[in-house]
């Protein structure tokens, strides 16, 4: 472990789900040389050249709804996925149980009936204003980085996907959000936002890695800029949209006409149980289905469907059926099956959105993080959806630190 002058904190909301397990396990085993970094680009060239804080030094809690751990989650991971080779995981069990330590009470305000149902931890269901809930997550983050001696926390949402949050005139501004959040009754921001506002509240920098609101509101951003905070979101680009946000300017470039664009998604994890109910399921539909029409500057039909398969457990599959137009009118199709295991798509992008943020904050940056767009659908200040360009402005964006030498180790 490094010394705690270096020492930086993740803190994951949802830290006990498959994608929270599988980057603590990743964590571990990839600083161990159990595992090779496949999947973090960090070890790429041009970005092995800044100084991203390593590995073993991180610190890693979080808040969590269910009686859960890591620990527990990951044993689930193999068992029913089939993920993970068994003598890593053996190898890794004492840090992952040492993690459980970190766990602290989330909350669940406008999460939606199944994510609700899922709270079994009692702490979460206590009765408190939403200023209360804030400054209690904003206590258990700022204790978090004093316990430890840490430099920063960067703060995540992985958390189930929330249904769409209508934002009013009372999220217009600072001053009369704070107020609202005072009164006691039903909790004026679901539960993303809270986190995030807490999140600003403990000084540490938000990423959010859902679909749900989070940051994303007027007041809530005048707030992060009062406080110099550092954030980014939302929903983490990991399948299918990913392979849309590099055909679809091939399509574009190429001139042919997309006739209509169909995605179909079978999962079985508990992801997939939010998004079974069809309030939760709104909001990541509306997050996948924008990129497309974004990117050919026109509106193809488009359809996305995604359902809750059980026996799929943290396996996905996704099937897209794209018709097109060529030369001389002549009608094309392309289709693509991505199958992928969903923790193991979402975790390496987790762990390198918090190397990229700590090293931005190191670097004296605050506000929208966009250089990080290329790791979402739905980037938080961003029009540019093809992810060539958006990995081109990472990479520029990195270019332009010269932190060898320069950035503290």
């Amino acid at each position: 472990m490094a010394k705690s002058a270096n020492r930086v904190g993740l803190w994951l909301v949802g830290a006990c789900g498959g994608v929270g397990a599988t980057a603590l396990l990743g964590l571990e085993s990839i600083r161990r040389g159990l595992e090779p970094p496949t999947g973090l680009i960090g070890h790429l060239a041009p970005f092995d050249q800044l100084r991203l804080a390593p590995l073993d030094h991180w610190v890693v809690g979080g808040h969590e709804i269910r009686e859960a751990t890591p620990w527990a989650a990951a044993c689930e991971m193999h068992r029913q996925a089939g993920v993970f080779r068994a003598e890593t995981l053996a190898a890794c069990a004492a840090s992952l149980k040492r993690c459980q330590r970190e766990i602290r009470d989330g909350a669940i305000a406008h999460c939606g009936q199944p994510v609700a149902q899922m709270a079994d931890r009692p702490g979460v269901h206590r009765k408190e204003s939403a200023a209360g809930a804030v400054e209690r997550l904003a206590h258990d983050i700022s204790s978090f980085r004093r316990r430890h001696a840490l430099r920063h926390v960067v703060v995540i949402n992985i958390a189930s996907t929330e249904p769409p949050f209508a934002v009013g005139k009372t999220h217009q501004d600072w001053p009369r959000l704070s107020k609202a959040l005072a009164r006691h009754g039903p909790s004026p921001l679901p539960a993303s936002s809270l986190y995030a506002l807490a999140a600003i509240e403990a000084g540490a920098s938000y990423i959010n890695f859902t679909p749900s609101l989070g940051i994303d509101a007027p007041a809530l951003r005048q707030r992060a800029a009062q406080c110099g905070s550092a954030f980014m979101g939302n929903d983490g680009k990991t399948g299918e949209t990913l392979m849309k946000s590099v055909l679809a300017p091939m399509f574009a470039a190429r001139n042919l006409r997309v006739l209509s664009w169909v995605g179909h998604n079978i999962f079985g994890n508990r992801d997939a149980v939010a998004l079974d109910d069809p309030a939760n399921k709104a909001a990541k539909l509306r997050s996948k289905d924008h990129l497309i029409h974004d990117i050919l500057g026109y509106r193809p039909q488009t359809l996305v469907s995604i359902e809750y398969i059980p026996s799929l457990d943290d396996w996905k599959t996704a099937w897209d059926h794209i018709h097109f137009e060529g030369f001389l009118g002549t009608r094309m199709v392309l289709q693509f099956t991505w199958q992928g295991c969903d923790s193991l798509l979402a975790a390496p992008l987790v762990i390198e959105l918090a190397r990229f943020a700590e090293l931005a904050v190191r670097e004296k940056f605050a506000g929208p993080l966009t250089h990080l767009a290329c790791f979402f659908k739905s980037p938080i200040d961003v029009g540019e959806q093809s992810f060539a360009a958006q990995y081109a402005t990472l990479v520029d964006w990195a270019g332009a630190q010269k932190s060898i030498g320069r950035t503290e180790k």
